[in-house]
């Protein structure tokens, strides 16, 4: 699995590290994640159990968001919105996601 740099996590996961650690080993778990899509579209939401599939094992998806049900990942996708809209008055998601890993790069 590869995780966005500035993954965003939803109010009600607990424990996130360990998350990050079933997902990385696909193991089962009731959790949603966001990615960024691989075509035209910006982001995508999507069950876990998803990640199990082997398709995923050699093409891991970029996850920017995890969230414990569907309704906050839908929330978390529209903070991510907001960010972006905000910040570049726009909201093409991936490039401000793109920007955001970039801008803190140059910092650091």
């Amino acid at each position: 699995m590869k995780f966005y740099k500035y993954l965003y996590i939803g109010d009600t996961v607990k424990e996130p590290a360990k998350v990050k650690r079933r997902l990385k080993r696909h193991a089962g778990q009731l959790i949603y994640v966001i990615c960024i899509a691989s075509g035209n579209d910006q982001l995508e939401i999507f069950h876990s159990a998803y990640l199990k599939q082997k398709y995923y094992r050699y093409h891991p998806p970029v996850i920017v968001g995890i969230a414990s049900n569907y309704e906050e990942a839908v929330d978390i996708v529209m903070q991510i919105t907001k960010e972006s809209l905000l910040a570049t008055g726009g909201c093409n998601l991936k490039e401000y996601l793109k920007m955001r890993t970039k801008q803190s790069g140059d910092k650091e």
